[in-house]
């Protein structure tokens, strides 16, 4: 593969982003990108209405801040309605307040900020980490399960819902539906010791966009990852997942990955952080899998078990200070006006492939 010049990425990046954004406010399209935050969390969403929510803000330091204000304006937004932050790990909350002095927050939904490390680490910076992310001006609102974004609906589109399923290691409660059926994958994979982090108190949504789903568990890990799917599917069939954890293994639970059945997998992976070889294998676990896509090559794996560079975003093996200098490229998902059927592309290479969204739901 030829390598294209930096500053020609960024320039396809940003006219690939704008076309799009312009493109989706006639077609009403429902859109999410995959801001690349070198293994951090930072997914975009912008809905048929044009309304905008931004799940985690990546790193402080004004690296990932630059890159969410970048894809945020490129996408036409000048505001950013509702901010949603899954667990207070610096790679997930640190960018907001550097987000915020640019591209106004309008209501943050949060769980309770710790007044500690929620690692229970003493000689932690946490207190000093979370000082500007607390003084953010916006209007908070609480996350627990059954909790529902107010979303706007566009004129004639299907039915759009962003729900929590999950936070504090607390779980909604099963529907009738799913109370009737019990997951026969429960009790088929050991339990792991159990993880004291605030990852295992990350916040889970489902996205449904008519027939569509879309999941973002956040960095939830593997003993959570069973109770959200055994022994009842609290989340059900899914179009779209995006690997719990940055790909980790730790996390990604073959039984989480089989159960949701998804169609595409998106990793939002570092060079060498995530991407491990169990998270590849939970994925490969899952016949429903038709395609797989990378923010980064994963270099914790050797190089045939990442996906055929097409599905690749970036492939710099940057680190440190260095990694200002990757090319970011985003992956970016169109849902279809009807929902129907869904685009997942890299605007930088030209990638671009269809999906038809699942007939059935479980």
């Amino acid at each position: 593969m030829n390598p294209i010049p930096r500053t020609v990425l960024l320039l396809l990046v940003l006219f690939g982003v704008s076309s799009v954004g312009r493109a989706d406010q006639k077609t009403k399209t429902l859109d999410v990108y995959w801001i690349d935050s070198e293994g951090g969390g930072s997914t975009l969403i912008v809905t048929p209405a044009n309304e905008s929510i931004l799940i985690d803000t990546g790193n402080p330091g004004g690296r990932d801040s630059g890159r969410i204000v970048n894809a945020a304006k490129a996408a036409g937004l000048t505001k950013i309605d509702h901010v949603l932050i899954t667990h207070y790990h610096i790679d997930h909350f640190g960018g907001a307040a550097e987000v915020a002095q640019q591209v106004a927050f309008s209501t943050i939904y949060q769980r309770a900020i710790p007044d500690h490390d929620p690692d229970g680490r003493p000689q932690s910076a946490f207190p000093i980490q979370i000082k500007p992310y607390r003084e953010i001006g916006s209007a908070r609102v609480a996350l627990a399960p059954g909790v529902t974004i107010p979303l706007q609906s566009a004129a004639g589109a299907p039915k759009l819902e962003l729900r929590c399923l999950a936070a504090d290691q607390k779980f909604v409660a099963p529907s009738a539906g799913q109370a009737r059926v019990k997951n026969p994958l429960t009790g088929k994979t050991e339990a792991k010791p159990a993880d004291p982090s605030d990852n295992a108190n990350s916040a889970v949504f489902l996205l449904s966009f008519g027939g569509f789903r879309f999941f973002d568990g956040g960095d939830l890990t593997w003993n959570l990852e069973e109770k959200l799917v055994c022994p009842h599917n609290l989340v059900g069939i899914v179009d779209v997942y995006q690997t719990n954890h940055h790909g980790l293994e730790v996390s990604n639970n073959p039984v989480l990955v089989q159960s949701m059945e998804p169609t595409v997998v998106v990793m939002n992976n570092g060079p060498r952080k995530g991407g491990q070889p169990g998270a590849f294998a939970a994925i490969k676990s899952a016949k429903s899998v038709q395609a797989r896509y990378q923010v980064h090559k994963s270099f914790n794996v050797p190089a045939a078990e990442n996906v055929a560079d097409e599905f690749i975003a970036n492939f710099e093996d940057l680190r440190g200070p260095e990694a200002a200098k990757c090319g970011a490229n985003l992956i970016k998902m169109s849902v279809a006006p009807d929902a129907k059927s869904y685009t997942i592309s890299i605007p930088a290479t030209g990638h671009s492939k269809t999906y038809q969204t699942k007939a059935t739901r479980g």
